[in-house]
C-alpha cells in the first residue's frame, strides 16, 4: 500500500521521470542543499537531434514504497539516482563507493541509470575518467555541475527510450507479462492465464504503461492515442484500477496540451511558450485536427494490436476542458473501490481541483477537495497531518473559498501543538493561526472595524483571537498575549456577554502586570506589523468641548475708551458664503483664545459601556501646535455610567496655533492615544484656538465696604465690584483703591473714566475727582506689588425740586468696576464708577452726563 501522498502533484508531474538526490555519509545540510538547488534547476532538456523535450522531478526523499507503484504510473518510478558524499582520502574512497552501490540497491530494480558526485578528494582516484563518478575538488569549485546533469538525463532518455520500443513492439508472441500493483500480487496466483479475459486484462495494462512512457518521452501525440486503446480494452474486462489510471493518463495528457504553463501555480515552472509540445506536435494538433499519429512499432502483429484501425477511427485524441473534468470524475470513482488506492484517489483529487482552478470552476473544485477531505489514509503521524491540512487549505484559498481555507488553516495550525507532539510548535501554530485571518475577515488592524458594519462572524473570530493569545503566551510572549487582547476587547466589546468583558479584562490586567500595554508597533520576526491598539472604547467619548477661560481670566483687545469699536472684518452687514461655509468641524476656528501659562480646560462627555465600575488613570489631553503641559486627570466612571462629564485641563508654555488632537488613557494596564479622527460620531466646537503671550493680572480693592446689591447687572465681558458710601450733602470723602498685580508680567497701563448716572437734581462741581500723577509713578507695576489711587467723592446737590429726598438718598449707592482689557502685551483696567439712579424708571430718559479724564 502505497502510504505517502504527494499533495503538490499536478496532472503535469504524469510527463516527468523522476530523480532522487541524497547525500551518503556525513554532508553538511547547507551544503546539501546548495548542490541540490543547482541540480534540481535542470527540469528540463531538449533531447539532441529531435525537438522533444524532458521533464525531470527531483526529490530529496522518497519513500521506496512508493516507488513500488512504478509500473502503474510511470511517474512515481525513480528511474535516476544522484547520491552526493564527501571523501577526503583515498583511503575512505572504497567504502564511499560500497555506499553509494547499497544505496543504489534500495531503489535497483527501477533505476536506469545513477551517478556519484564525489566532493573533497583529489589525486589518483580522482583523475581516471568515469562515467558514473564525478570528482570535484570543493563545493565551490564545480562548475560542471549542470553539464553532468545534462549528460546524464541523456542516459536516463536513452534507456526510456528503448524501454518505449521494446514494450510497444514485444516480440514474445502472445505473452505479455502481467503488470500489478503490489496489492493486487497475491489476487492472479492461480488465475487462468490462457484465458481471452486475462490476455486482454495484460494487453490494456501494457497498453496504458506504453501510454506512460511516450508521454514521458515528449511524445504527446502517441501516448494519447494509447491512453484511448487502453481505456477501451480495460474497460471491457471491467478492470477497474487500471481503467481508472488509463482515464487519468487521459487527462494528464490533455491537461498537458490545454495548459502548457502547468496547473501547479508556480510561475515560471514550465516553459510558457510551448510547453511540452515540440513544434511538430503543436502543428499536428491544430484545433479540429482528428488524425493520430501511432508509432510505426506499435502497429505489429502481435496481441496489443491486432486490428488498431478502428480504434483510430475512435480515438478522439484530446479530451476538451470538460471532458478532462468528467474523465477525472470516472477515474477517482473506480480509485475509491479499492481501499489500497487511497493516496492514488486523494492526489487525483488534488490534480483536478488545481485543473479546475485554471478553469475557474470553483464549486465543481469544491467538491473534489470535498472528497479528498474523507479519503482515509493510515494513521497518519501529526507532521503528515499538518502538511495535509495545509495544503487542503492551500487550494480552497486557490478556488476562492477563503473562510474554508481558513478554516482547514486553522486545523493545521492546532495540529502544531497537539498533545501528542513531544514539543509543540507554538510559533508555527502562532504563524499559520495569522494566516487564517483573512478568511475570517479579520485583520491585525483596528481602524479596519472603526468604520460601517462589523464583517464576518463575531463569535468565530472571538474564539481565533482567543486562539492567537493563548499561543503567543505559550511562545512565551506576553506583548503579543497584551496586543492581542486589546484588540479582542477593542474589536468585539459589542458582541461580549458581560461575564465575557469581565474575564476578558481581568486576563488583560494580568497580563499587562507583567508588561503594559503600549502604543509601539510591533514587529514579529517574519517581518509582519502588529498596529497598536487605542481604547477608543474605554471609555467611549461622546464630545469634546474647548472651554474659554474664566471671566476674571479672560482675555480683551485693547480699545481706547473714547474710540467707538469698529468692526473692520467685513464691509456687508450680512454675508451668506461667510455663514454658510460648513468648513471641516475640527478644523473650526474658536472665537475665544486662551492665555499662555494660564489653565485651560477641555471638557469631554465620556460614557462606560462596561458592566462594572472603569477606572482611567492618567487621563489627559494630546495637543500639537504648542509646547502645552498636559496634567493628566484619574477617573472612576460607575458601571454603565450614561453621559459623564470630565474636564480635562493643561497649561500652553508657548504661542501660536494650538490643536486639541485628541486624549490619552491607561485602562487595564494599556495605554492609549485616542485621536478624534479616528473617533466616529464625536461632536465638537472645532479644536484650533489661538494662545496669546502671557497678560498681566490685576486685582482691585477698595476701603469701602462692599454693596449688598448690585446696581448694574455685568455684561459678562467684565468684572464689577460694589461699594457702597453714604454722605450728606456738601460731605467729602476719600476712597482709596488698591491696584495689586498678582500675575506674572508687569502692568503697564492705566485708564480710568467716570460716569455719573443722574437724577433731575442739579449736581454741582465734580462728584469725582482724582489725581493720577502719584500712582503713575508706581508703573509699570511689577508683580507682586501695589499701588494706591484715591478718588475723592463730593456731594454738592440742590435739593429745590424734591421732598422725599433725605429718605431716597438713603438708597442711594456707587458702584467701581474693574474692566481688564488686554493687548498682546499689556494690560487696561478702567475702574468704572457709576451712582444709582434715583428713579430707576425715568432713569432712561436722562441724558447721560459723562465726565472723563484720561490720562496715560
Amino acid at each position: 500500500k502505497m502510504s505517502v501522498p504527494d499533495y503538490m502533484q499536478c496532472a503535469e508531474d504524469h510527463q516527468t521521470l523522476l530523480v532522487v538526490v541524497q547525500p551518503i555519509g556525513i554532508v553538511p545540510e547547507e551544503s546539501f542543499f546548495r548542490i541540490y538547488k543547482r541540480i534540481s534547476a535542470v527540469s528540463q532538456v531538449n533531447v539532441r537531434d529531435s525537438q522533444r523535450v524532458l521533464y525531470i522531478r527531483y526529490r530529496h526523499h522518497y519513500p521506496p514504497e512508493n516507488n513500488e507503484w512504478g509500473d502503474f504510473q510511470t511517474h512515481r518510478k525513480v528511474v535516476g539516482l544522484i547520491t552526493i558524499t564527501e571523501c577526503s582520502s583515498a583511503k575512505e574512497w572504497p567504502q564511499t563507493f560500497e555506499k553509494f552501490h547499497l544505496q543504489k540497491e534500495m531503489y535497483g530494480s527501477t533505476l536506469y541509470d545513477s551517478r556519484l558526485f564525489v566532493f573533497g578528494l583529489q589525486g589518483e582516484i580522482a583523475e581516471q575518467p568515469r562515467t558514473d563518478v564525478a570528482f570535484y575538488p570543493s563545493y565551490n569549485e564545480c562548475e560542471t555541475v549542470e553539464k553532468r546533469i545534462e549528460d546524464f538525463i541523456e542516459s536516463l532518455f536513452i534507456v526510456l527510450e528503448s524501454k518505449r520500443l521494446d514494450r510497444a513492439t514485444d516480440k514474445s508472441g502472445d505473452k505479455i507479462p502481467l503488470l500489478c500493483v503490489p496489492f493486487e500480487k497475491k489476487d492472479f496466483v492461480g488465475l487462468d492465464t490462457d484465458s481471452r479475459h486475462y490476455k486482454k486484462r495484460c494487453q490494456g495494462r501494457m497498453r496504458k504503461h506504453v501510454g506512460d512512457l511516450c508521454l514521458q518521452a515528449g511524445m504527446l501525440q502517441d501516448s494519447l492515442v494509447h491512453y484511448h486503446m487502453a481505456v477501451e480494452l480495460l474497460r471491457s474486462v471491467n478492470d477497474f484500477l487500471w481503467l481508472g489510471a488509463a482515464l487519468e493518463g487521459l487527462c494528464s495528457a490533455s491537461v498537458i496540451y490545454h495548459y502548457p504553463g502547468g496547473t501547479g501555480g508556480k510561475v515560471g515552472s514550465r516553459r510558457a511558450q510551448g510547453g511540452s509540445l515540440s513544434a511538430e506536435a503543436g502543428n499536428r494538433h491544430r484545433p479540429g485536427a482528428q488524425e493520430v499519429l501511432i508509432d510505426p512499432g506499435a502497429l505489429t502483429s502481435n496481441g496489443i494490436n491486432a486490428d488498431t484501425s478502428a480504434e483510430i477511427g475512435r480515438a478522439k485524441n484530446c479530451l476538451s476542458p470538460e471532458d478532462i473534468i468528467e474523465k477525472y470524475k470516472e477515474a477517482i470513482s473506480y480509485y475509491g473501490k479499492y481501499k489500497n488506492a487511497g493516496v492514488i484517489e486523494l492526489e487525483a483529487c488534488v490534480k483536478a481541483v488545481r485543473v479546475l482552478a485554471m478553469q475557474k470552476r470553483s464549486m465543481e473544485a469544491s467538491e473534489f477537495l470535498q472528497n479528498a477531505v474523507y479519503i482515509n489514509l493510515r494513521q497518519l503521524s501529526e507532521e503528515e497531518k499538518i502538511q495535509r491540512y495545509s495544503i487542503l487549505s492551500e487550494l480552497y484559498e486557490r478556488i476562492g473559498f477563503h473562510r474554508k481555507s481558513a478554516f482547514f488553516k486553522r486545523i493545521a495550525a492546532m495540529q502544531c501543538a497537539a498533545p501528542s507532539i513531544p514539543e509543540p510548535g507554538w510559533r508555527a501554530c502562532y504563524k499559520l493561526l495569522l494566516e487564517t485571518l483573512p478568511g475570517y475577515s479579520l485583520s491585525l488592524d483596528p481602524q479596519d472595524f472603526s468604520k460601517g458594519t462589523h464583517r464576518g462572524w463575531a463569535a468565530v473570530q472571538m474564539r481565533l483571537l482567543h486562539e492567537l493569545v493563548y499561543a503567543s503566551r505559550r511562545m512565551g510572549n506576553p506583548a503579543l498575549c497584551v496586543r492581542h487582547l486589546s484588540f479582542l476587547l477593542q474589536t468585539m466589546l459589542d458582541f461580549l456577554s458581560d461575564q465575557e468583558k469581565k474575564d476578558v479584562t481581568q486576563s488583560l490586567e494580568s497580563y499587562t502586570a507583567k508588561c503594559p500595554g503600549t502604543m509601539e508597533v510591533i514587529t514579529l520576526p517574519d517581518g509582519l506589523k502588529l498596529p497598536p491598539v487605542p481604547f477608543t472604547k474605554l471609555p467611549i467619548v461622546k464630545s469634546v468641548k474647548l472651554l474659554n477661560l474664566p471671566t476674571s481670566l479672560r482675555p480683551h483687545k485693547m480699545k481706547s475708551l473714547l474710540g467707538q469699536n469698529v468692526s473692520t472684518k467685513s464691509p456687508f452687514i450680512y454675508s451668506p458664503i461667510i455663514a454658510h461655509s460648513r468648513g471641516e468641524e475640527r478644523n473650526k476656528k474658536i472665537d475665544f483664545q486662551w492665555v499662555q501659562g494660564d489653565v485651560c480646560e477641555v471638557q469631554l462627555m465620556v460614557y462606560n459601556p462596561m458592566p462594572f465600575e472603569l477606572r482611567v488613570e492618567n487621563m489627559g489631553l494630546l495637543t500639537t501646535g504648542v509646547e502645552f503641559e498636559s496634567l493628566p486627570a484619574a477617573l472612576s466612571l460607575p458601571a454603565e455610567s450614561g453621559l459623564y462629564p470630565v474636564t480635562l485641563v493643561g497649561v500652553p508654555q508657548t504661542t501660536g496655533q494650538i490643536t486639541v488632537n485628541g486624549y490619552h488613557t491607561s485602562v487595564f494596564g494599556v495605554f492609549s492615544d485616542c485621536l478624534l479622527d479616528n473617533l466616529p460620531g464625536v461632536k465638537t466646537n472645532g479644536c484650533t484656538v489661538e494662545v496669546i503671550p502671557a497678560l498681566p493680572r490685576l486685582q482691585i480693592s477698595t476701603s469701602l465696604p462692599r454693596s449688598a446689591h448690585t446696581l448694574q447687572p455685568s455684561s459678562g465681558d467684565e468684572i464689577s465690584t460694589n461699594v457702597s458710601v453714604q454722605l450728606y450733602n456738601g460731605e467729602t470723602q476719600e476712597l482709596i483703591i488698591k491696584l495689586e498685580n498678582i500675575g506674572t508680567e508687569p502692568l503697564e497701563k492705566l485708564e480710568v473714566t467716570a460716569k455719573t448716572v443722574n437724577t433731575k437734581e442739579k449736581l454741582y462741581g465734580d462728584f469725582l475727582s482724582w489725581n493720577l500723577e502719584d500712582t503713575l509713578c508706581q508703573f509699570p507695576l511689577k508683580p507682586g506689588k501695589i499701588a494706591t489711587f484715591i478718588v475723592n467723592i463730593k456731594v454738592k446737590l440742590d435739593f429745590s425740586c424734591q421732598e422725599n429726598l433725605l429718605q431716597d438718598l438713603s438708597d442711594d449707592g456707587i458702584s467701581v468696576s474693574g474692566l481688564p482689557l488686554s493687548s498682546p502685551f499689556r494690560q487696561v483696567v478702567k475702574p468704572r464708577v457709576e451712582t444709582k439712579p434715583l428713579n430707576p424708571q425715568e432713569s432712561s430718559k436722562v441724558g447721560d452726563f459723562s465726565h472723563v479724564k484720561v490720562r496715560e
